[in-house]
């Protein structure tokens, strides 16, 4: 295991940010991280990468005792946070080549790399411009490359893709996948459930600082996800259609527009079944009619509202 945590905790003067969570991390895996703003994550990281202590419980980084051997880990991990961080008065490939320096990488390999990441990153264009001078996304494609200037065993990355346009984010995705099946480890924060989705072996769902369940995207939706959605559209409006469908057990039923019914259901096929039979007895044509397994979006909210819910 890359990570484990168990009993991990976190508060502020008395407010509890991280609350007893345990983790395990597979070596060579992308491991997601998933909860809404507030949800814990950004200290949760900041904890498995030594910049906080912990209230209390313990972290083991690649078989180091992080709050014993803080230094120790940090010389084999990448950390990637939230906060914008870069060098003003230096232009991209400068801020590339000092990065590496700092971690004392070779020269040749720098120069190697530096050529690496600003292909891959798509930062050849820019690549003289001053860090001041760079738009937000800019910026933030540019801190992502800099960390790839060193080795590493272990990555962490907090919400990376913020500022980024969708070519610039599937190219950074694309870019993680083939880090990780080089060995890499990675530890990946974010709110975006069609990253975590795409990206993901593992996922964890945090709320409030507990975490909610631990399992492959896949197995999240087998679990939690086994209402389907079913659109039909009419072909006019029938106002009368809301008093004839009431009543129909185990669904939840929405009239969108006049002409648009949404059904959520974990019976899609007999609820489905019920409405085509009062629609036909009804004389009412059905112009268009689709049903969809139920998204890891979905199901992450469903998830945070009971927890909101039942707290």
């Amino acid at each position: 295991m890359s990570v484990i945590a168990r009993s991990l905790a976190k508060s502020y003067d008395g407010v509890i940010a991280v609350d007893g969570i345990d983790l395990d991390v597979r070596s060579g895996s992308v491991f997601g991280f998933l909860g809404p703003n507030g949800a814990g994550k950004s200290t949760t990281i900041k904890l498995l990468t030594t910049l906080v202590p912990p209230t209390s419980g313990n972290i083991e980084i690649l078989g180091i005792n992080a709050v014993k051997h803080p230094l120790e880990v940090r010389k084999r991990i990448g950390v990637v946070l939230q906060q914008p961080s870069y060098e003003p008065n230096l232009s991209v490939e400068k801020s590339l080549e000092k990065y590496g320096m700092m971690w004392n990488v070779e020269r040749k390999t720098r120069i190697d790399r530096t050529e690496e990441l600003i292909d891959v990153f798509d930062l050849g264009e820019i690549r003289k411009r001053k860090n001041e001078d760079l738009s937000i996304g800019q910026r933030r494609r540019v801190q992502v490359a800099r960390e790839f200037m060193h080795d590493m065993d272990l990555l962490f990355l907090d919400e990376p893709t913020v500022g980024l346009d969708p070519s610039a984010r599937r190219r950074l995705l694309d870019f993680l996948k083939n880090k990780a099946k080089t060995g890499l480890t990675i530890f990946y924060t974010t709110h975006v459930l069609t990253e975590a989705e795409y990206l993901c072996d593992e996922i964890a769902v945090l709320n409030r600082g507990r975490i909610l369940a631990v399992d492959t995207p896949e197995q999240l939706k087998n679990t939690f996800g086994q209402q389907k959605t079913i659109k039909i559209r009419l072909s006019e409006r029938h106002h009368e259609l809301a008093d004839l469908v009431h009543g129909i057990p185990d669904c939840t039923i929405r009239f969108d527009t006049g002409t648009d019914i949404i059904i959520q259901s974990s019976k899609s096929e007999l609820v489905l079944s019920q409405i085509l039979q009062i629609l036909i007895e009804n004389n009412i044509t059905v112009e268009d009619l689709s049903a969809m397994p139920t998204t890891l979006e979905e199901i992450f909210l469903k998830m945070v509202d009971t927890h909101a819910s039942d707290s």
